[in-house]
């Protein structure tokens, strides 16, 4: 049946979805009423044609600027870079950080393709050019081996710029995803951050 291999394969690509688990999300929608199946497409379609990027930050969004870019209670002066825009849902969980966010949209990855040209790295350059309110970068990439070349580089990177550079403390267990860590641990790694050497 041409319909139920395309939404089994379709459903496949997602992240942590494989084969088996697609195909039983494809038998639970079919035993759903028609309604279940339109509301779900609807909600997918609505994220496709409404969410983009923030322009300042990069972050996902309905309003450009995003609302913690163009919120003025935010700290303009802190700038937390982490890898992807679901890395802010879990700092933000931890009521711990006030300042403004810029996403790289990934981690260097030589193997996959992915160098400094793939990522928002000049972007964040630019932001902290010329006039800029920014006093500290803190890098909140994952504390996996992408992560810390990341880190590393965009490090580097800013090393001429007028702003002190500190990376979140490694109380993060190695191989994990920000996303996926909880509020507490988190929390601490943001107060515990530290400047990294140049």
């Amino acid at each position: 049946m041409p319909a139920i291999d395309d939404l089994i394969g379709e459903l496949a690509k997602l992240p942590g979805i494989g084969r088996k688990t697609a195909t039983r999300l494809t038998y639970f929608l079919l035993k759903q009423p028609n309604e279940h199946a339109d509301r779900l497409a609807r909600a997918v379609m609505a994220v496709a044609e409404k969410i983009q990027p923030c322009a300042v930050c990069g972050n996902l969004t309905e309003t450009n600027p995003c609302v913690i870019c163009d919120d003025p209670r935010r700290d303009p002066s802190i700038v937390c870079v982490v890898e992807e825009a679901s890395d802010i849902g879990a700092i933000e969980r931890t009521g711990e950080y006030d300042g403004l966010y810029h996403v790289l949209g990934g981690h260097l990855s030589p193997l996959d393709g992915i160098g400094p040209d793939e990522l928002g790295i000049e972007s964040l350059k630019a932001r902290l050019g010329n006039g800029s309110e920014v006093k500290e970068v803190i890098l909140a990439t994952n504390p996996s081996m992408e992560g810390e070349v990341t880190a590393t580089y965009v490090r580097r990177m800013l090393d001429r710029m007028n702003v002190k550079v500190t990376r979140i403390a490694l109380g993060l267990p190695v191989g994990g995803d920000l996303e996926y860590a909880d509020g507490v641990t988190i929390a601490q790694a943001l107060v515990a951050r530290r400047e990294m050497p140049s």
